[in-house]
């Protein structure tokens, strides 16, 4: 017996040392064959967080400068001509770039309470300032103009110090007016001083550094992989960086990449495709509807509704993606009211119905075929198959009819955050009559998006 032990322990150990010294080559063959980190699929909802000098105009968008001097936006230009002097420049934004509000353990604390399990703040955006004091950007980054800090540092640290918050960065490949990516650009891509002077120290400095288990790639429209030596980067992070065995990345590594490779896949802002996907997925998406950073003249309608959230973050989770939900700070980096709200009120409601979210995995069907703005998430557990039900209206009538689940003699029926089991009948040959008791209204668990747990469910 003592010898059998022996060798299962050896081979244990050995599993565990070939697991950690795994090679990856820098080809798209070798990258895709590593195994997603299970922490990204359980945690379900990250909160990106697009912070820079753009947000000092805080008109048009994020992408204000490029609007102004790129393709010279009308309302940008009329903007800047009513309200700066002719000889101003967008590097003058830099110095009213202050963050003198800025407390980063007051917005880590206020993402946790959102319910999220990882935050992707901005390191650098295509205006190329910095975030943190770059080796690579002099003079163009938080800590030599604007708030004179280190905000990815200062970020980090609450995080990782007053929360259980994983810590991811989002980078910016490129830059729009950079002059050795302009060069490189007119050369057709044949030459990478860009790259190669700032793009990838910029990234193994901030892995190095801030070690963050998110790194979010934008910017690669213009270029192909090869250009940005996207695969051999990706081979270092996979198997030699200080964050290998937990780090996620998207798809965003050059041209034709998106939704092809990387650990997750975006294909694109906001999307949500609505059906079942085969490879992991993220939803990153915006508070408000029209921009990723603040916006001073932003109406109320602009920004989605608890329940507009709410029924995107369902049917993102029920088709096997995760939801990035943006938040765009003002310059002075207190965040508004209408953010806190929407973030509180998505934290009130995962603590009720967090069961049907977390670590939960798609079902065999997304969405009922009887009643509309039903949609279903599942868990094993001890009981079999565990189906959830996510009911965007409170039924109208004392019976709730679901097309799908299959019950079994073991099935029971709740309301999550509700004590009281709920009576039913059985469909044939699926399906399933739910009675609805006439709960008060200020007896219901939460104010939006209902969950009934059923258990034991056949199919």
């Amino acid at each position: 017996m003592a010898m059998t032990v022996d060798r299962l322990v050896i081979k244990l150990f050995l599993g565990l040392l070939i697991q950690q010294t795994i090679c990856y080559e820098p080809n798209w063959d070798s990258l895709d064959t590593r195994p997603l980190p299970s922490w990204y699929d359980e945690a379900k909802l990250g909160i990106f967080i697009h912070w820079g000098v753009f947000s000092v105009p805080s008109f048009s968008s994020e992408w204000f400068w490029w609007r102004w001097q790129g393709t010279t936006t009308p309302a940008v230009e009329d903007f800047m001509a009513k309200n700066y002097k002719p000889d101003f420049t967008y590097a003058d934004f830099a110095t009213e770039f202050t963050a003198e509000f800025f407390d980063a353990v007051e917005w880590a604390e206020l993402f946790q309470s959102s319910g999220a399990k990882y935050t992707v703040f901005v390191s650098k955006h295509h205006e190329g300032f910095t975030n943190w004091p770059s080796k690579y950007s002099f003079n163009w980054n938080s800590q030599d103009i604007g708030p004179n800090r280190d905000i990815v540092g200062e970020l980090m640290n609450a995080t990782r110090e007053h929360t259980d918050l994983r810590f991811g960065l989002y980078h910016s490949l490129f830059e729009w007016f950079h002059p050795l990516y302009l060069a490189d650009k007119k050369s057709a891509f044949k030459t990478q001083d860009f790259v190669n002077q700032k793009t990838l120290p910029e990234l193994y400095e901030l892995v190095n550094n801030y070690k963050p288990e998110v790194v979010w790639s934008d910017g690669d429209w213009e270029a192909p992989d090869t250009y940005w030596k996207s695969k051999e980067f990706l081979a270092w992070l996979y198997t030699d960086s200080p964050v290998k065995d937990t780090v996620i990345v998207n798809d965003r590594w050059g041209i034709n990449i998106s939704c092809y490779h990387g650990d997750v896949y975006t294909c694109g802002d906001r999307y949500n495709p609505g059906v079942l996907q085969k490879h992991k997925w993220v939803n990153a998406m915006t508070i408000d509807k029209h921009s990723w950073g603040f916006r001073r003249n932003a109406a109320l309608s602009d920004y989605l509704t608890i329940e507009e959230l709410l029924q995107t973050f369902i049917i993102t989770v029920s088709c096997g993606g995760n939801m990035l939900m943006n938040v765009g700070p003002p310059s002075h980096g207190h965040i508004t009211p209408i953010y806190e709200e929407r973030l509180r009120q998505l934290g009130s409601w995962l603590k009720v119905n967090g069961e049907g979210i977390y670590s939960s995995k798609p079902w065999t069907y997304q969405n009922d075929t009887l009643t509309k703005d039903v949609w279903y998430t599942t868990k094993s557990s001890s009981s079999g198959t565990d189906v959830y039900a996510f009911i965007f209206d409170w039924p109208s009538t004392s019976v709730l009819s679901l097309g799908l689940p299959k019950t079994s003699a073991a099935t029971t029926i709740s309301l999550l955050g509700y004590q009281e089991l709920f009576s039913y009948t059985t469909r044939q040959p699926a399906g399933v009559d739910i009675v609805v008791p006439a709960i008060p209204f200020n007896k219901l668990p939460c104010l939006w998006m209902w969950v009934l747990k059923i258990t034991a469910v056949q199919n």
